[in-house]
């Protein structure tokens, strides 16, 4: 736990992205106050999958919404050991290992488009438009133009139509990794906050929701799972704000 101290400062951006704290929180679900990661069922997802490294974090963001969340037990089974990691085709999977073969991102879909069906970086963006407007005479066209390309390239008809279905089934519902990777970083910032200047913190969250009486209660009842203690209000010392006294203790 980091000492608080008034003349220090601390830059995000410098802060290690392999810290075993800040992951552990993760793998046990306390991600109360965690940007993106409050919800039980994320929590949920958390605490199956243990995430070791920033990537599982971005993965886990694309991943719990509509279309991919289908999958979200098969990434488990396959993250956790218990299943293989399969791909249709042997060059899949460089695109797909950072998520165990399992389509999450729309950058993954227009990766596959290129090199699978050689799409242009142009073409490979119509179709990840044309997907996104489910309109069934563009996707038609694009489902020829794929197949055509995979089939030139050697593969199969049979797999060709496979993957283009799996591309048509969660594209639509994609996320962008650019995007899952900043909300990632910010909710590994934010738990690394939590874990090492846990009262701080919490403090600052508190003070954030004070007009919120349930949600200061959540924070409230969080704080106190995680070690830390309160101060009473009190009409000489409190502050207008819920305030860091040391590295364990709030006041009220």
């Amino acid at each position: 736990i980091k000492r608080l101290d008034p003349e220090s400062t601390l830059d995000l951006e410098t802060i290690p992205v392999d810290d075993a704290p800040t992951f552990r929180l993760f793998q046990e679900g306390r991600t109360d106050a965690i940007f993106q990661f409050e919800s039980r069922g994320m929590r949920d997802l958390l605490v199956q999958s243990k995430p070791t490294r920033l990537e599982d974090l971005i993965a886990l963001n694309a991943m719990y919404r509509p279309g991919p969340m289908e999958l979200i037990p098969t990434y488990i089974a396959r993250k956790t050991g218990k299943e293989r990691t399969e791909y249709l085709d042997p060059r899949l999977e460089p695109i797909l290992a950072d998520t165990c073969g399992i389509m999450a991102y729309q950058e993954q879909v227009m990766q596959i488009a290129q090199v699978i069906a050689g799409y242009s970086l142009g073409g490979a963006d119509l179709l990840r438009r044309a997907i996104g407007k489910k309109k069934a005479e563009e996707m038609a066209q694009q489902r020829d133009i794929f197949t055509a390309g995979a089939l030139e390239r050697g593969m199969k008809e049979r797999i060709a139509t496979e993957l283009f279905d799996q591309i048509e089934k969660f594209a639509g519902y994609g996320f962008n990794k650019s995007h899952s990777a900043a909300y990632a970083w910010i909710a590994y910032q934010t738990a690394y906050l939590k874990v090492h200047y846990a009262s701080a913190f919490m403090a600052a969250n508190l003070s954030a929701t004070m007009d919120d009486s349930d949600k200061v209660r959540q924070f409230y009842v969080d704080a106190h799972a995680n070690g830390l203690a309160f101060l009473p209000p009190d009409v000489n010392a409190s502050e207008y704000r819920f305030v860091p006294v040391d590295d364990t203790t709030i006041r009220y």
